[in-house]
């Protein structure tokens, strides 16, 4: 192990465009990174957690966040001035990353075998047949069940929690001596979670690596920190021991962010008008699943995901489906949207079978029930902007242009976000900003049902509480 810290942050500040809320995205930030240690940067969304994180390896969102001042230290090398191909060779091979979004970061149309193979062949001069053995043992490594099979699966046919192990895999593939970890644990369930903190906490003792991780979960940092960096508004207010912090925070910031975290004791529930009337309800509702099996069905595979469920919403009430990843929960939502068609079952919206419906009168009562999904990135469009986004809908169904955009103005700022938002892209947010996008345009229909799948599964734990306030609202 080598004195003195692998890696370090001096007086960086990264910029970011005119239009922006803030002048900068980080600010004269100063973080050291350790051989052997986890280190775990806390801060609420929007905060420049992952603009920070991204800035090591150059992975700048856009041309207008550039570092205007600064280093970043790394083995005697300014990671913000070295040439582009140098920087090509450590990215991977001596530092590497596991980004927050699997399902964007992985590449569709490439096996995952394909894609951690792609890794080494870039770095090292190996053979077809030790590269892939190499790839097996890694996925392997990470406890992924059939790892042959794995390596020959396409992304959208693994669950999240496997193509999260997956994207550790690629990124341990060559031993890299530090590990940057982006919110790698957000949008898993608890059970996958302590999994993957585990796994993380395993191969990081392993092989002595120092691990840079992300969060906005104190949960994940009591459970995998050494030390702890506090962010707020792109500087960083506060750092020390992850036990001392934890126990003993001393700035303000730092309290209110774990004063946010939700308790397992409900809240007392609010007095509501007494209603009898039937906002949804779904009745024996199945959906069957089968995938491979060639010209005469040998080797099919067949999932049964949803099994007559039935649900009851009345209107004014909030009802919750929990369960693991892959328990057929986003499955029900997507069948009661009707984004998914079910085998069987019925699906009532305000006295509205939607399950006779045509094409067109589908269209037309879409109003009635909205989805706030639970990956925001990969349901908002990237070439249009928020304003577009949230006026389409209401646009489609009637309501002039100008009045739908201003709806959207207000609706933004309604989840917390600026009304000049609506001017930039999806690409320009944090992930947490995106979600909230993906409310407010869900809200911009004035639905009867509004059907949220995971909805603040990517939020930081403050934003999570305003949030679910503005739901129940």
């Amino acid at each position: 192990m080598s004195e003195g810290p692998i890696l370090r942050i001096e007086a960086m500040t990264v910029d970011l465009p005119p239009w922006a809320e803030r002048p900068h995205a980080v600010e004269e930030i100063d973080l050291s990174l350790n051989p052997n240690e986890i280190l775990c940067v806390v801060g609420e969304s929007g905060s420049g957690k992952s603009v920070m994180a991204r800035s090591i390896l150059g992975l700048f969102p856009s041309p207008h966040v550039r570092p205007s001042a600064g280093r970043i230290h790394y083995r005697g090398e300014d990671l913000l001035h070295v040439e582009p191909q140098r920087l090509r060779a450590i990215r991977g091979r001596e530092i590497s990353m596991i980004f927050q979004e699997p399902m964007t970061a992985l590449n569709p149309v490439l096996s995952v075998g394909r894609q951690i193979d792609e890794v080494i062949a870039v770095h090292e001069q190996a053979a077809a047949d030790a590269r892939r053995r190499r790839a097996v043992e890694m996925l392997a490594a990470v406890h992924l069940p059939h790892p042959d099979q794995i390596y020959d699966a396409f992304p959208h046919q693994i669950s999240g929690g496997q193509r999260q192990r997956a994207m550790i895999a690629m990124a341990l593939v060559l031993q890299p001596a530090i590990l940057i970890a982006d919110e790698p644990t957000t949008a898993l369930d608890v059970t996958t979670q302590a999994q993957i903190l585990a796994l993380i906490r395993e191969i990081q003792r392993a092989r002595h690596m120092a691990v840079l991780f992300i969060t906005h979960d104190f949960g994940v940092v009591a459970d995998i920190a050494d030390r702890v960096a506090v962010m707020q508004s792109g500087r960083i207010v506060e750092q020390g021991p992850a036990a001392e912090l934890l126990a003993r925070a001393g700035h303000p910031y730092t309290r209110s962010l774990l004063a946010a975290v939700p308790g397992l004791t409900p809240p007392p529930a609010q007095p509501r008008a007494a209603t009898e009337k039937i906002a949804l309800e779904v009745s024996g509702l199945d959906k069957v699943f089968r995938t491979g099996g060639g010209l005469f069905g040998s080797g099919e595979r067949v999932v049964h995901a949803v099994k007559s469920v039935s649900i009851a919403v009345k209107a004014g009430e909030t009802v919750g489906i929990v369960g693991e990843s892959g328990s057929g929960k986003s499955t029900v939502a997507r069948c009661i949207t009707r984004l998914v068609e079910p085998d069987a079952g019925r699906v009532v919206v305000g006295g509205v079978e939607f399950m006779g419906l045509s094409r067109r009168e589908l269209r037309r009562n879409r109003k009635r029930i909205q989805m706030i999904f639970q990956d925001p990135y990969g349901s908002l469009n990237p070439r249009r902007t928020v304003g577009q986004l949230i006026s389409e809908g209401p646009m489609v169904h009637g309501l002039d242009r100008d009045s739908a955009l201003e709806r959207a103005r207000s609706l933004l700022e309604l989840v917390g976000l600026d009304r000049r938002a609506i001017e930039r892209f999806p690409h320009e947010f944090s992930g947490g900003q995106r979600q909230r996008i993906g409310i407010a345009r869900a809200l911009a229909m004035e639905p009867d049902v509004l059907v949220a799948d995971e909805p603040v599964s990517a939020l930081d734990v403050s934003v999570q509480a305003q949030v679910v306030k503005l739901l129940a609202e």
